[in-house]
């Protein structure tokens, strides 16, 4: 079972703001990443920059067109990721309480959301033949 958690995204992400070299909250990401390699769960992670450098395509009517940054709803946006392989649900929460606050010393705003991948076998088994796996 694989499972993304994700961190939103708030007002200090979408400015760039980036912790101070004292601010606990690198050292802090960094040991909980790794305990998740040593564990062998940990499948990838990374930040993202703020919406401000990235683009969204929209379709529409058959139609696709290029949308650029920044976006408005900050709350609705992703500051950064992490993808864990377990082998339950429960599991997954367990590592999800763990993860340390990810705007330590930088806001009071902090939220983290958990979601689980669909893997192959969600799908019938013609649909689930040309998805590609872990």
């Amino acid at each position: 079972m694989r499972f993304m958690i994700i961190v939103r995204a708030n007002a200090a992400s979408e400015a760039g703001v980036m912790p101070a070299p004292d601010n606990e909250l690198l050292a802090d990401m960094l040991a909980y990443h790794e305990e998740l390699a040593k564990a062998g769960v940990l499948l990838d992670g990374a930040g993202l920059k703020p919406s401000a450098e990235g683009w969204r395509i929209r379709y529409e009517g058959g139609q696709r067109r290029v949308v650029d940054g920044p976006f408005a709803e900050a709350k609705e946006l992703i500051a950064g990721y992490t993808v864990i392989q377990v082998r339950s649900r429960e599991e997954a929460m367990e590592w999800a309480r763990r993860f340390p606050d990810p705007f330590k010393g930088i806001s009071e705003d902090s939220v983290i959301e958990v979601r689980q991948l669909y893997e192959p076998e969600d799908f019938e088994p013609a649909a689930a033949a040309g998805l590609g796996g872990h």
